[in-house]
């Protein structure tokens, strides 16, 4: 076969775009993405433990199954998959691969392994650690083997270099090798089952696991064979579960949180200019929905679903909770994604064609319903409320229905809802993820956990995935956004950026578009 070879980012760019997520904008004040905090406290240092403070408890350490934003951006902290998301959250580089080569008709593709990388427990990784995590993702029967859907084999010709046999050429290929559920583990579990191994699970990322108090706190330390160099430089990370926003902010004016995860939008204001705390806003993929369950009445009826799209008016959601930080939302795709269309006609505020929508809907005089919202989430809370609102004239009751945060997000991925308050980060930088999981009922998420099925959107979203052509890739997205769209199966509300608070002695942490964040670049001063 004839190959051409893809170095993509040579080893002294990776070493710039690795320290560039360690380097900071201030030591105050707030920024916009693009930074981490802290950089001008001088050259890092090592020691400390962290405390991060959550929103909610991780769901599952099983990288191949979970779904949550929490546990996956733990996961990420311990597992590396071959190839990483840059800063921007628009491309990929190598990680723990050096680079490729693919064949010329774009169904071979051979890796070259990072020379010396070793799991946590001092064990030199492999290509029999690639070929068995990358086929583990592939045979699970909930989660993300939609993504590696087009590999037909994966081989481990040499311990340094694995081949990647596809069905079909497959455009998205280097940004699903990115996904956390890629991540390398050991071969056969280290001789453990699934279910032991990720009671304790072992990867090559920079920390590794000491404790999971489930309902409290999970606790990471630092990884001594962690193979860049001198990192990580915290000694332990620990996310603690704290549903309450107002819980959080207190935790971390009073120091005993270093990071405060999504603090409410009604603090960020204050937060900017209150003493020893940094208030940052880093760009993002995340896009807020209103989920419909199509598996109850009357949602499985169009009208009704975009009636209550119509009724609501993004632009006071954009005022009210996020207090002018964001914009409304009219595709199932944020910006930052690439494909995104912005001329996708998601449905916007008029109330006079929400009541005609109704008029032709299956229950034209109302009907009530219950509104699944995470308890402590003072946000959810408010956007609950003006729902109430909105919906009243359409002769829609909506009561809200309270949960914790863990019951509440097991509720809604049972499709035990009838409407849900729900959110999308992306995980990697390519739509194929989001598309597949959000409209596929056979994905695994059953359509973003509505039940929502247009064999026609389904079928473009798989036709795009299979289309190396740019231009023809977007003319098919742009159809999905367009059909989704009018499809109302969830009402796009608004683009917010990722609001995270630190105390000023946290230095070089940096969320991307994506959610990721490189916790092994962060260090916190004396």
């Amino acid at each position: 076969m004839t190959y051409r070879t893809h170095a993509l980012k040579a080893l002294t760019v990776i070493g710039a775009l690795v320290l560039m997520a360690g380097c900071g904008s201030g030591s105050g004040g707030s920024s916009t993405g693009g930074s981490g905090t802290g950089g001008s406290a001088g050259a890092p240092v090592h020691g400390g433990n962290l405390v991060f403070a959550a929103v909610q408890d991780a769901q599952s350490m099983n990288a191949t199954t979970v779904f949550d934003n929490n546990s996956i951006w733990i996961l990420e902290q311990i597992f590396q998959p071959l190839y990483t998301v840059t800063n921007n959250g628009k491309g990929e580089m190598p990680w723990l691969a050096t680079g490729y080569k693919v064949s010329a008709n774009k169904k071979t593709y051979t890796f070259t392994l990072r020379p010396g990388v070793k799991f946590s427990n001092g064990k030199l990784m492999t290509s029999a650690d690639v070929k068995f995590s990358l086929d583990q993702n592939r045979k699970a029967t909930k989660g993300w083997a939609y993504l590696d859907s087009a590999i037909k084999s994966v081989d481990d010709p040499s311990p340094e270099t694995v081949v990647i046999n596809l069905k079909y050429p497959w455009a998205p290929i280097l940004a699903d090798l990115s996904l956390f559920a890629n991540g390398i583990v050991p071969d056969n579990y280290g001789g453990e089952t699934e279910a032991a191994f990720y009671t304790h699970p072992i990867g090559t990322g920079p920390f590794k696991w000491d404790y999971w108090h489930k309902g409290s706190a999970l606790k990471l330390v630092r990884n001594p064979y962690y193979w860049q160099p001198g990192k990580p430089y915290l000694n332990s990370i620990t996310w603690t579960d704290v549903p309450s926003d107002n819980t959080r902010e207190l935790e971390l004016k009073g120091g005993q949180a270093q990071i405060d995860q999504t603090p409410a939008w009604s603090t960020v204001a204050s937060l900017k200019s209150t003493p020893s705390v940094r208030m940052d806003l880093f760009n993002s993929t995340q896009t807020n929905y209103l989920a419909f369950n199509e598996l109850r009445k009357p949602f499985q009826d169009v009208h009704v679903r975009r009636a209550i799209s119509l009724a609501i008016n993004r632009n006071a959601l954009v005022k009210a909770v996020l207090f002018g930080n964001g914009k409304p939302a009219n595709s199932l795709f944020p910006p930052q994604v690439p494909f995104y269309d912005p001329s996708t006609p998601g449905y916007q505020f008029n109330l006079a064609e929400a009541k005609q929508q109704m008029a032709e809907s299956s229950v034209p005089h109302g009907f009530s319903t219950t509104l699944l919202i995470a308890a402590g989430n003072s946000d959810y809370l408010t956007i609950g409320t003006i729902l109430q609102a909105e919906l009243k004239p359409l002769g829609i009751k909506i009561n809200i229905q309270q949960l914790d945060p863990n019951t509440a997000n097991a509720d809604f991925q049972s499709l035990k809802y009838d409407m849900s308050l729900t959110l999308w980060t992306m995980d990697i930088p390519d739509p194929d993820e989001l598309a597949t999981f959000a409209v596929d009922p056979t994905s695994g998420a059953r359509s973003f956990f509505t039940a929502y099925d247009n064999p026609l959107v389904v079928k473009d979203t798989h036709l795009a995935e299979k289309t190396l052509n740019t231009a023809k890739r977007q003319q098919l997205y742009n159809i999905v956004q367009t059909d989704a769209a009018q499809d109302a199966f969830m009402a796009f509300l608004y683009y917010s950026p990722y609001p995270y608070a630190t105390t000023s002695n946290v230095h070089g942490f940096y969320v991307t578009p994506l959610g990721n964040m490189h916790m092994e670049n962060v260090w916190l001063s004396k």
